[in-house]
């Protein structure tokens, strides 16, 4: 029987076998650290005066969509995922201050040895060196590459025995010295990346995030989505597929994957109304979006309450609570602790217990109680004080 290469035979079709997605953009980012990428540039307004110290070869050879920077505090432990030749990473580095710190992961070789070489002369101007570069794949922050390449380097694999003794060693690699930690960082941020990684992978891309998460930690994501399904011709297409445009997210799909890996708070922080790039009438444009972690946990009463302010009639968070607008809504101590911090407590008025429960003391939330908490659940069912108005109100002060 003659065989067909390149291709398979199915049902009597010849069925073109994929481009190698990772390899594409491998050679495509490589390419793109040693001269400019026009094709991949994206207009993006950042702050100036953290520029400055920044090599004109590193602002030119950045491929970013957005500026994912501006959500950092002083004092952050950050993670760019897909950092490139650095240029968010030394923006951060200045953001966080000499007390915080920044690393930057990338797969690519190349980018990253743009990115070290001009990591100490950034760092001197700065005023301080809190940045490093590693190598891995975003979507895999366990697995040290530059680890693995040096042990095989060292032990080369040239038989069946000793390609086992290898997986064994990288098995232990990624439990005992991860690339990224559990729970390690503070803030991830990502600048048009995400959808560069191969379709199957990013379901556990998503969970690396929220796995080297801090509770409470935050990410800041700016990505090329997509207004349309994108279909499987344009995603066959590597030129598509590694400038950015082939494997976005569509709209919704990207909210959806930071609901369904268990962050809370996701607001969609930046939309441009004018698309990137348009293709075969599909609109690609970049968003950014910001989500937490940390809704996590067993759920006590405390007889807290909230109101929301509206101007909405109802609102209804990731955990299906329904607020409506001028209400007092029974939730558990911890759902009222995540309303007590950003993104919530602005649109909120958080209502404390009149003597609040001691600790080990509080029953578990009964989440089939109805939803509105009576003012007496919150006062004490036996409280009967009369008061008179305060001494400012009889003097004209309030009235």
């Amino acid at each position: 029987m003659k065989m067909m290469s390149g291709s398979n035979r199915r049902n009597g079709h010849k069925r073109k076998i994929p481009f190698n997605m990772e390899r594409a953009v491998l050679q495509r980012y490589a390419d793109g650290a040693v001269s400019k990428e026009q094709a991949l540039c994206c207009p993006v307004q950042y702050d100036a005066k953290y520029l400055k110290v920044i090599p004109q070869e590193i602002l030119d050879k950045d491929y970013g969509c957005g500026d994912p920077s501006r959500y950092l505090r002083e004092g952050d432990v950050v993670l760019d995922l897909g950092s490139g030749g650095g240029k968010i990473c030394f923006i951060a580095s200045q953001v966080v201050g000499p007390r915080g710190k920044v690393i930057g992961v990338d797969f690519n070789p190349t980018m990253l040895a743009l990115a070290r070489c001009y990591q100490k002369q950034v760092g001197d101007k700065i005023g301080w060196h809190n940045v490093e570069f590693r190598r891995g794949k975003i979507q895999d922050l366990k697995t040290d590459l530059d680890r693995l390449e040096r042990d095989l380097t060292s032990r080369p694999v040239s038989s069946l025995e000793g390609y086992f003794d290898f997986q064994n060693t990288v098995e232990k690699s990624r439990l005992q010295n991860p690339l990224v930690a559990d729970e390690s960082v503070d803030v991830i941020v990502s600048n048009c990346v995400l959808n560069l990684v191969r379709p199957e992978s990013k379901k556990e891309l998503f969970k690396e995030m929220h796995r080297v998460l801090k509770k409470g930690g935050r990410v800041a994501i700016s990505d090329i989505v997509s207004d349309e399904a994108v279909p499987e011709s344009l995603q066959r297409d590597p030129e598509l597929w590694s400038g950015c445009v082939s494997g976005a997210f569509q709209e919704s799909e990207f909210i959806k994957a930071f609901e369904e890996s268990g962050f809370y708070g996701i607001k969609l922080e930046k939309f441009d109304q004018q698309p990137w790039r348009t293709v075969a009438g599909i609109e690609f444009r970049a968003v950014t979006v910001t989500a937490f972690k940390g809704k996590e946990g067993p759920c006590f009463e405390h007889h807290q309450a909230v109101v929301y302010k509206g101007p909405w009639k109802q609102v209804e968070d990731d955990d299906r609570h329904v607020l409506r607008r001028g209400v007092r809504t029974a939730v558990c101590d911890k759902t009222f602790q995540i309303f007590s911090k950003t993104p919530y407590r602005d649109d909120l008025i958080l209502l404390e217990p009149r003597k609040g429960i001691p600790p080990g003391k509080a029953k578990p939330f009964d989440c089939s109680r109805t939803s509105e908490r009576h003012p007496k659940e919150t006062k004490g069912v036996k409280y009967r004080a009369t008061t008179r108005a305060g001494a400012s109100c009889l003097d004209g002060g309030c009235c």
